[in-house]
Formats: C-alpha cells, structure tokens, sequence
C-alpha cells in the first residue's frame, strides 16, 4: 500500500448537487431557492436568533448572575471553629474529617474572626496576616 494509492470508501464522498443548468432541469433557473425574497438572494440570510425584527429573545430577557467555578472547591474557616477542635495540628484533611468543610474542598483561608485560646499548628491553610499573627502569638507556627 501507497500514499498515492489510498482512497476513500464507496458512498463517503458524495458528488455536489449542480444547480443552474437550465429550466429544463429540475433546480434550474430559480435553483431550489425559490422565486425572490431574501433567501432567494445571494449573501442574503439572517444572523442566529434574528427574529424578523422584533426584539431577540436573548435580548428580552434579564441577564441574571454569575457562578464562580473556583467557590465549589475553596471554602473559609473562622478562628472560633478551630478553637472548638480537639486536634494540635490542623491540615484540609482534618477539616473535611470533622465537617468544618465540604468533602470536595480543594483550598482552604483561615480568617480572623473571632478568639482562640490554646496553641494551634497550620500546616497547608492558607492564613490571613491578622489570623496569621494571632496563632503565632499563642506559639502556633503556620506552614504554608
């Protein structure tokens, strides 16, 4: 077998209708398209959703919201529920194990809001500056 030998199956390429051949012919003169009007002309057709003039659907109708793709998989945590933890070092996989974010939760913020009272290790959470600096201020370390 060679390049030059290789051809198509039978029926895959189909020969092109040939119009305007005459009005003997069955899509002579007029050529299927019919007699005048703007389908009849060359060029002439209308955009997608063009409604003969009156106003669009898609224009009708209130453009309504916006869902951010990355929100599914990132979630916030407040200080006052890691306090509540009985866990030292605190990773995502801990967060997920005691239901303080959903199981598909990618990406973690620790915020500064609230107290906390004991000695807490981050370790990849990402941190605010003023929760940042509370932890470290109790002896807790931050990893990123």
């Amino acid at each position: 077998m060679r390049l030059n030998t290789i051809q198509s199956a039978l029926g895959a390429r189909k020969k092109a209708k040939r119009v305007g051949r005459g009005i003997g012919c069955t899509d002579g003169k007029t050529c299927g398209r019919g007699h005048k009007g703007q389908k009849a002309r060359s060029g002439g057709y209308h955009k997608v959703g063009f409604e003969g003039g009156q106003m669009p659907l898609q224009r009708r109708l209130p453009k309504v919201g916006f869902t951010s793709r990355v929100k599914k998989y990132s979630s916030q945590v407040i200080l006052t529920e890691l306090d509540k933890l009985d866990v030292a070092e605190i990773n995502v996989q801990v967060l997920i194990d005691k239901n303080i974010v959903p199981i598909f939760c990618k990406s973690v913020k620790l915020i500064n809001t609230g107290v906390i009272t004991r000695t807490l290790h981050i370790k990849g959470i990402n941190v605010t500056e003023g929760a940042k600096s509370a932890i470290v201020a109790l002896g807790g370390t931050v990893e990123a």
